[in-house]
């Protein structure tokens, strides 16, 4: 009989003061939650729901089976555990707000912009145009990962990726290479990158995980159900969510046995990755759940198929709106990086959203006597 043990933040609140400081802050963002659901599944079922306020968390805790007492209070306090910043050569990109990473693909058929930037001029004036709108990161592709996408030679990757990170760095950019290749994160960490965002979760290459912790960079560990050449293969899931996060706990588990920092850990529940809209959809509202894992999560979502499948079928680089409403979404939720591909844009909901929520903690009027 497996039992497992998942902490849903529910309600979600401008601040602590709203509800007489009985709400927690998520992984040291600008979300802060006051009612959460303690779930526990028993072979894949839902075996108890408990609801609780932060302040009747600890009775919540004692009620639960031995089995997974030690796990949920691991859970509980990574919820409420602030996230260090993150050291990208000589840029500290701070996780006390929502972060933009903004998307530069050197490829000729990415499902969005392929060809658009391949060309080095067209590529450095991409990225001097994102990091110029308020882009904290440049994360470089260099191989398509849609669906039906066909593999790409680690060498190829290699002549495409670096150039890039070369310029890039000439800017003074903070810098992630977007690659499941152990050769690539090598070449692009030589060339000046400081981070990797492995869409395999460190799986498809097996060099990739020992490169990681012994170059000591930060590594964004993304879910995909398939670990071969196709990301998309092999889904099938009974309930998607806690599905995903116990991947991403095994994946960041694996990591740290294998001698990754802790601290240089990113978790991505991969939206768009071998999922259907409705798993989808079930990811993004349940966004908060990923704090318990004790990572900064990055969303992907932008100019994803969702998009269109929930709107009139718009083609990819037609779904601004629709890329800005999950943005703003996942920022609700705490989220710490955002990987977008029109950075000017979310940089401006982006400050906005942080107007808003600075106004709703410093506004104390709601606890006037009425």
């Amino acid at each position: 009989m497996a039992e497992a043990v998942y902490l849903h933040p529910l309600t979600l609140v401008s601040g602590p003061q709203a509800v007489e400081g009985d709400a927690v802050r998520l992984g040291g963002s600008m979300a802060y939650a006051r009612e959460f659901a303690v779930v526990l599944r028993r072979d894949g079922a839902v075996a108890d729901r408990i609801v609780c306020t932060a302040s009747g968390m600890e009775a919540a805790l004692n009620r639960l089976p031995d089995t997974v007492t030690q796990d949920a209070a691991a859970q509980w306090s990574n919820l409420k555990k602030t996230r260090p910043p993150l050291q990208l050569g000589a840029r500290t990109i701070r996780l006390d707000q929502p972060q933009i990473m903004g998307i530069l693909n050197v490829t000729p058929d990415s499902f969005s912009d392929g060809g658009q930037h391949d060309d080095a001029t067209a590529g450095r004036a991409h990225a001097a145009a994102m990091l110029e709108a308020g882009a904290a990161i440049v994360d470089i592709g260099g191989e398509s990962t849609r669906p039906g996408a066909a593999a790409t030679f680690e060498d190829e990757e290699i002549r495409r990726v670096v150039p890039a990170v070369e310029y890039c760095a000439t800017m003074g950019a903070a810098i992630s290479v977007d690659t499941r290749r152990a050769g690539v994160i090598d070449a692009a960490l030589t060339a000046g990158a400081h981070m990797a965002n492995d869409v395999s979760a460190l799986r498809y290459d097996p060099r990739s995980i020992e490169l990681v912790a012994a170059r000591g960079c930060p590594v964004v560990l993304m879910h995909a159900p398939g670990a071969g050449e196709d990301l998309h293969a092999g889904a099938q899931y009974d309930d998607v969510v806690s599905e995903v996060f116990d991947f991403l706990k095994a994946a960041r588990a694996r990591a740290i046995a294998a001698g990754v920092s802790e601290d240089r850990i990113i978790l991505d529940p991969g939206i768009g990755f071998g999922k259907s809209l409705a798993e989808n959809l079930a990811l993004i509202n349940a966004l908060p759940l990923f704090h318990a894992l004790g990572s900064p999560i990055l969303l992907g979502a932008s100019r994803k198929r969702m998009v269109g499948a929930l709107s009139a079928e718009e083609p990819a680089d037609q779904r601004l709106a629709g890329s800005i409403a999950l943005a703003v979404k996942g920022m609700d939720a705490g989220v710490h990086l955002l990987r977008v591909h029109d950075v000017a844009d979310t940089v401006q909901a982006r400050n906005v959203w942080r107007g808003l929520r600075d106004a709703g903690l410093t506004d104390f009027s709601q606890l006037a006597p009425l």
